[in-house]
């Protein structure tokens, strides 16, 4: 393995929570204005601009509910935006963020012990590759270093 891919929340669930359907809490996503040039769309992952309609909703970004599976408020545009497809680029905006947090989960979808590490932007790449090198890594979750919110997922290609 040589590189990975960045992989954006798929579109068939970012459709369907832009179109009303209920978020990991059993809420409606609440429709807002941005008003912070941070919030991250996490279907394009390119920046709400300020002005422009979002949603805040609670994402678990797992398969199925575990101890492990957290759950916590993430932002998309509220109208349709096409999902990010540069996944062996390191995408723009997060080069914004002073750094990032990266942690490892196995294939059981529960954290790898010891993976998390927060990193500058221009790290994330050689990072992840260095923590997929013993193999027992299914894939990364890019998080925020300063809210743990979830940005998106590194997998090993």
């Amino acid at each position: 393995m040589t590189a990975v891919r960045f992989v954006a929340l798929d579109t068939d669930i970012v459709r369907a929570l832009q179109d009303g359907e209920m978020d990991a809490n059993g809420q409606p996503p609440e429709r807002h204005i941005s008003d912070d040039s941070t919030n991250l769309c996490r279907h394009c992952l390119a920046e709400v601009a300020i002005g422009t309609p979002m949603l805040i909703f609670a994402h678990r970004p797992f398969p199925k509910p575990q101890p492990y599976a957290e759950i916590g408020p993430i932002f998309l545009h509220a109208e349709y935006c096409r999902r990010y497809g540069h996944e062996r680029d390191t995408p723009a905006l997060f080069f914004s963020r002073s750094r990032l947090l990266l942690r490892g989960y196995g294939a059981d979808d529960r954290i790898i012990y010891g993976t998390g590490t927060t990193v500058p932007p221009d790290e994330i790449e050689k990072t992840a590759l260095e923590l997929f090198a013993p193999d027992h890594i299914a894939y990364i979750h890019v998080r925020s270093a300063t809210n743990n919110c979830y940005q998106c997922r590194i997998e090993p290609i």
